[in-house]
């Protein structure tokens, strides 16, 4: 009873040979017409045909406009800015570190905040007015140079060196402070230490 079902499908293949009746194709393909008819066919290329026209209407609008704006250059575009180069004052504005860019804009800002925070949490008192005063000889020295650096980009216009010493300045200011403020907290755990040692 256990036929190997190779050896059947070979044996049944070479018996029958299996045709296609001559009008299969014309059945097939009549058929095929009427399930798809031709109406929704050519509906389908005109509903393409709208939309390449409505592109091509879009592309040549907008090269009209682009060549409208090229041919006249005195008319300001979207990034045009128009500015007066003088105040009211007649002075020349002047230009600092963070008007050059973005990128420049946010390490001013990112220092001076940090500048100004570690300028805010220094502790003020009568054992450390010394120091202080010493760092902050410093700093101002520091801010007149930038002052310096500042009026050179103005008049120079900017250029690498300057806008790096400004960077360096600003960098330099706030390692200074970072140092004070170590320096300081140095001192009162010292203070600290010789109070604990005067109580015992």
């Amino acid at each position: 009873m256990a036929q190997d079902l190779r050896k059947m499908f070979e044996k049944e293949r070479k018996e029958k040979t299996f045709r296609m009746d001559k009008d299969h194709e014309l059945r097939f393909l009549a058929r095929l017409d009427a399930e798809l008819p031709e109406q929704n066919q050519s509906q389908r290329k005109t509903d393409y045909k709208w939309l390449k026209i409505a592109a091509a209407v879009v592309v040549l609008f907008g090269l009209g406009v682009y060549f409208f704006n090229a041919s006249n250059p005195d008319i300001p575009g979207p990034n045009d800015q128009i500015v007066d180069a003088t105040d009211k004052s007649g002075q020349v504005p002047s230009i600092s570190l963070g008007d050059l860019s973005p990128d420049l804009k946010k390490i001013e800002s990112y220092y001076v905040s940090n500048i100004n925070l570690e300028l805010s949490e220094l502790d003020f008192s009568e054992d450390n007015k010394e120091l202080i005063d010493g760092y902050m000889e410093q700093l101002s020295e520091l801010d007149s140079e930038y002052k310096a650096l500042n009026n050179e980009l103005n008049s120079l216009g900017p250029n690498d060196q300057t806008i790096n010493a400004l960077i360096k300045n600003l960098q330099l200011r706030l390692q200074l402070l970072q140092k004070l403020k170590s320096k300081l907290n140095q001192l009162k755990s010292s203070k600290n230490e010789q109070e604990q040692s005067d109580i015992i």
